[in-house]
């Protein structure tokens, strides 16, 4: 019986880890070399991407028809918001100009280089620009459908605050945080470890389209194991069970 028992413990152990956690997503391995979490400390503001959807108004004489003389308290909202698409390769297809490269900038930046486009057709152009479908994919940990989709409203969210609208780390390693940026042929992966209060910097990071936030979720191999062998227990049990009967 307990050799038994030592051939299924055995097996259990010197199978692959994908037999104990086969739902678990991106793995690395122990050799695997991180990007330059420096990289992003220096970003500073959101930067539009491709598969942004932009909600863009332009007035002439620096915005005038915004404010009401009578009344500069009211702003007009006459206008049906439209949004424009920045497609794959990074431009956008706007009225009058066409389609110009919008991808990298800034809002603030793309703003300023529109005003500038539009002043060849209008009077002191006014642009305003605004990301409406911003989102991240956040995997916190835990198991059973945790994962969510998070729409950001704020441009300039920042990875702490997309784990708290997330609910936090709800069964994850806190030092053992992915951060997945860039075109899913060959992204960049960062690893940031927020377990220590050291790591506050990095999760001050601000976020970008289609981020993904993977916190690697916590193995508990004791219960693993257990969960794997009972069902060989149970039927070696009933086995030996049903040999001592019939001898």
């Amino acid at each position: 019986m307990k050799q038994s028992i030592y051939i299924v413990i055995g097996l259990i152990f010197f199978t692959s880890c994908k037999v104990l956690t086969p739902e678990r997503m991106l793995r690395t391995p122990v050799s695997y070399e991180y990007s330059d979490i420096s990289e992003l400390e220096r970003i500073e503001e959101y930067r539009i991407a491709p598969n942004d959807e932009l909600f863009f108004q332009l007035f002439t004489n620096e915005g005038e028809k915004l404010i009401d003389p009578l009344d500069p308290s009211r702003i007009r909202q006459e206008r049906r918001e439209i949004t424009y698409l920045v497609e794959h390769d990074g431009k956008v297809k706007l009225p009058v100009l066409g389609r110009v490269n919008i991808s990298g900038y800034t809002l603030r930046e793309a703003e300023k280089m529109l005003e500038k486009e539009y002043s060849a057709y209008y009077n002191r152009p006014f642009a305003q620009l605004r990301v409406t479908n911003n989102r991240v994919i956040i995997f916190p940990g835990g198991r059973g459908g945790s994962s969510q989709v998070i729409y950001l409203e704020n441009t300039n969210t920042t990875l702490f605050e997309a784990l708290a609208m997330a609910g936090g780390i709800t069964d994850g390693k806190a030092h053992r945080v992915k951060l997945i940026r860039g075109e899913p042929e060959n992204p960049n992966v960062y690893e940031i470890d927020l377990s220590k209060i050291d790591g506050i910097a990095s999760a001050n990071l601000i976020l970008q389209a289609n981020d993904i936030i993977y916190i690697d979720p916590r193995e508990r191999v004791p219960a693993r194991i257990m969960e794997h062998i009972t069902p060989y227990l149970t039927l070696t049990t009933t086995l030996l069970l049903i040999y001592t009967l019939i001898n």
